[in-house]
């Protein structure tokens, strides 16, 4: 579905890394540790908090293109590694479990160029190329260690002042506290140096990566220097070694020779690529953004084809569906081979009651698009609220097969059972439809109910069993 928006995936999906249960200084430490995050100041736990997935096949495949030639010269598995979008509009991306990367709706709002998210795509690389995370937690391993061998130190020099002293230890009592608290700050300083190492290997590996695809380094300090402007004006209060990342001027002086040196300096976007990077932006603008903030950004005077998707999407929005399908065959007579043209009209249609209309369009966008799979499941929407069962059950069970993370396509496949009387199957869909949106005991119960109804050991038992024995992951 255009621009479907998951509420709950992102703490699923970043499951084994959820170690933000300790408090103070190490809940902050650990998030970036075990998360590499490409801005200063603001950790993925934040971006987290409020924010949902979002899901849009076109956004998916431009973005899938960007890394492609990236994670080929950095030696990675390209089809091991997933790019997530985050519906938030600040500037950050993040690499979680080692072949996720995360980006915010922000950085791809913001960017005006490709080349400014590839730098950023880049940098994440870096990290999964260089093992940064499964190098942070051996190394928060035994950082763990020191502080706790450091704490019992410092306790038995409490308990020794102790027994000499009828007082405290100091006239207020502080040096017992210092001795506590020493080896942990010392620590701790010890292991941000060790996260902003790490930061400028990502920097420097980016702009190697870059250069061997033959594209310049120019966006990512572009968006360095981005940082730089935003942060000025705390950066003098700022102690520069209780950071996770070197500070922006810092990391622009370490790149920019580097970058101008490169053969690859000079390159520029394909102006086919940017007008896609162009039409990206204009989608998320018009799903995500304010009437003022699109009518300001993209004006009516504006005949381009990104400003005229802006405000169709806009119009669907807001309610004028009329408006909008008639903006989107104008669209569509302008690019009548643009698949995700035809997944926004069958979009309209299904959403604004004309179910059995949406199902033309929609075919057409599956049968084009390079990556249809989230095109797919608004298609088996499409089915099911068309009460053609059948043909849903088998769209989205190709759907959950491709796509197993995609909990929507769970959701509809369990209506879709149970349309057709089949109980048990409906249970067992939305058993796992619940557990991808992370509701776990929703997800429970569902697959408790499903399972007495399917003989022991096959292979829908088995699907059930493993909801019910699932546990998150731990930290080694």
């Amino acid at each position: 579905m255009s621009l479907t928006f998951h509420l709950s995936q992102i703490s699923r999906l970043c499951r084994p890394t959820r170690l933000f249960a300790f408090d103070g200084t190490w809940r902050a430490l650990i998030g970036s540790c075990l998360i590499c995050s490409l801005i200063l100041g603001q950790t993925p736990v934040q971006a987290q908090e409020n924010s949902g997935l979002i899901r849009d096949a076109e956004i998916e495949q431009l973005l899938s293109e960007y890394v492609t030639p990236i994670l080929k010269a950095a030696h990675q598995n390209v089809g091991a590694v997933r790019i997530f979008i985050i519906n938030d509009r600040s500037f950050n991306a993040f690499v979680a479990d080692g072949r996720k990367i995360f980006i915010n709706t922000g950085a791809l709002m913001d960017a005006k160029t490709p080349n400014e998210i590839i730098g950023v795509l880049a940098h994440e690389t870096g990290h999964m190329a260089d093992g940064h995370l499964a190098r942070m937690r051996e190394e928060l391993a035994r950082a763990q260690i020191f502080s706790v061998i450091g704490l019992l130190a410092g306790v038995g020099s409490v308990a020794a002042t102790t027994r000499r002293s009828v007082g405290p230890v100091g006239a207020d009592g502080t040096g017992q506290m210092g001795a506590l608290l020493g080896p942990q700050e010392l620590v701790q300083r010890t292991m941000l140096a060790y996260v902003r190492g790490q930061e400028e290997a990502a920097d420097r590996a980016a702009i190697k990566f870059l250069t061997a695809t033959g594209q310049s380094g120019a966006g990512l300090l572009a968006t360095l220097e981005r940082f730089e402007n935003e942060s000025l004006f705390r950066t003098a209060s700022i102690d520069p070694y209780l950071q996770t990342h070197p500070l922006p001027r810092e990391r622009l002086s370490n790149l920019e020779t580097v970058a101008r040196a490169s053969p690859s300096w000079g390159a520029k976007d394909s102006p086919a690529l940017q007008a896609r990077h162009d039409m990206m932006r204009a989608k998320l603008f018009g799903f995500t953004g304010s009437v003022s903030e699109i009518i300001r950004r993209y004006p009516v005077s504006d005949q381009s084809i990104a400003a005229r998707y802006a405000r169709a999407i806009s119009a669907y929005r807001y309610g004028r569906s009329t408006e909008a399908l008639a903006q989107i065959d104008g669209l569509l007579a302008a690019q009548p081979q643009n698949p995700y043209f035809y997944e926004l009209k069958g979009q309209v249609l299904l959403e604004s009651g004309h179910a059995s209309q949406s199902l033309e369009p929609l075919r057409k966008a599956v049968s084009m698009a390079p990556n249809g799979l989230p095109i797919r499941v608004l298609y088996g929407h499409a089915l099911v609220a068309a009460n053609q069962n059948d043909e849903a059950i088998k769209t989205l069970i190709y759907a959950t097969q491709h796509d197993q993370d995609n909990g929507e396509a769970y959701q509809y496949l369990s209506m879709a059972y149970d349309k057709k009387g089949d109980t048990a199957l409906a249970q067992l869909a939305a058993a796992q439809s619940l557990f991808e949106q992370g509701s776990m005991v929703a997800a429970r119960t569902q697959a408790a109910r499903a399972q007495k109804n399917f003989p022991e050991g096959s292979p829908n038992w088995l699907k059930a069993d493993d909801i019910l024995n699932y546990r998150p992951p731990k930290l080694d």
